[in-house]
């Protein structure tokens, strides 16, 4: 299946520190210091982010001179429905920032919407709909981090269509308004940077 979307580094990484299963044989995680790749789900300890890199096929990261982790089995695989749940989770990473609706999921993968719907919550314990706002607020969050964009144009651009929604959606899934998540990661992010001049300025002397 050709894969509709792409994510940065850091989206990937995210996924994989929450084991994400949606995301399971979308990308492979590959740890230089084992010669392992692994499922994003893989509930195997975590490496060092330093020593990941990501592939998105077994093919690839095959050739790259990893192994499948024994593990979570990253070559055996996917069940019909998991397949399905694949494509649409494709589908939603490459098109998050549309109007999107359950009939347009469904049409995609060629099912009807109640019948996705009932699926799609057998295999991951979430709706197409819980998983498509999840994305958004998942984006948005790393708009929030990363630019200084404000929070009405990251509203916009992540696809949501008011700003009540937007607002109640970040709160319901990060436990803070977008405002108090943009002033704690800049905050954290700050320390970070501090410490590593300090350990620099130690070395250099």
């Amino acid at each position: 299946m050709k894969l509709e979307t792409s994510f940065t580094f850091e989206e990937m990484w995210d996924r994989i520190m929450a084991c994400d299963r949606n995301y399971d044989g979308l990308f492979y995680t590959a740890v230089k210091t084992t010669k392992i790749y692994c499922r994003p789900s893989c509930r195997s300890r975590k490496p060092k982010k330093m020593n990941v890199e990501f592939y998105t096929s077994i093919e690839e990261a095959e050739s790259n001179g990893y192994r499948a982790c024994k593990r979570c089995q990253p070559e055996t695989e996917l069940s019909p429905n998991a397949e399905v749940v694949q494509k649409v989770v494709s589908f939603v990473t490459a098109n998050y920032q549309r109007k999107l609706n359950l009939e347009d999921m469904a049409a995609h993968v060629g099912f009807s919407a109640s019948y996705l719907d009932r699926v799609f919550k057998q295999e991951t314990g979430e709706t197409p709909r819980s998983f498509l706002e999840k994305v958004r607020v998942d984006r948005a969050a790393h708009g929030l981090k990363h630019t200084d964009n404000t929070n009405l144009e990251i509203c916009y651009e992540v696809g949501f269509q008011s700003t009540s929604h937007f607002y109640k959606a970040f709160r319901r899934s990060k436990n803070l308004s977008p405002s108090e998540y943009r002033k704690m990661t800049k905050g954290l992010q700050d320390d970070f940077e501090n410490k590593q001049q300090l350990l620099e300025g130690s070395y250099s002397r």
